[in-house]
Formats: C-alpha cells, sequence, structure tokens
C-alpha cells in the first residue's frame, strides 16, 4: 500500500511537470559535452526529469542491493553459528593424578 503511494504521488508530479511545460513552447540551445542541441523548454525538462528519476533509482537499487547481500552473509553466518551451538561439545579430557 506504502509503495502505491508513493508511485501515485511519483506520478501526480510527472503530470503536473508536463502539463506545466507544454504550455512552455520557448526553444533553448542547452550544450552538452559532444554537441549542442535546440529543444524546446519543456522536452528538455522532462527529459532531464526522466533521466533523474531512473538514475535515482538505479543508485537506490545499488545500495539496496548491497544491503541485501550483506544480510545474506549475517543470516548464514548465524545459522552456521547456531548450528555449532547445538552440536553436543566433545568431553574435556581428565587430567590423570597419580596419588603417591
Amino acid at each position: 500500500m506504502k509503495y502505491l503511494l508513493i508511485f501515485l504521488l511519483v506520478l501526480v508530479i510527472f503530470v503536473i511537470s508536463v502539463t506545466l511545460g507544454a504550455h512552455n513552447d520557448q526553444v533553448v540551445s542547452f550544450n552538452y559535452l559532444i554537441a549542442q542541441g535546440d529543444y524546446r523548454v519543456s522536452t528538455l525538462l522532462a527529459a532531464l526529469f526522466g533521466a533523474g528519476f531512473v538514475l535515482g533509482w538505479i543508485i537506490c537499487g545499488l545500495f539496496y542491493l548491497r544491503t541485501r547481500i550483506a544480510l545474506g552473509r549475517a543470516e548464514r553466518k548465524i545459522k552456521r553459528l547456531e548450528l555449532q551451538l547445538e552440536q553436543p561439545a566433545e568431553p574435556a579430557a581428565q587430567p590423570v593424578v597419580s596419588k603417591e
């Protein structure tokens, strides 16, 4: 339910951004490292918003994946230690004391 609400919020923000951007037909010159292009402001904003959104999800996904891998390793270590505790301990050798 929580994820559905977050998705709807992002969708509403995106729709509002596109709607407001569609009324702005001004053409701007956008310089990037390789070349230069003339784009409408609405198209440029939508493309950059989309690219930032995708990049943010990729970065969050990588952190999530790293955390899940660390959790899996910790759970395996805990299970291994629990198995060691369940095994009966070897009785310690009794020292031989001679009575003289």
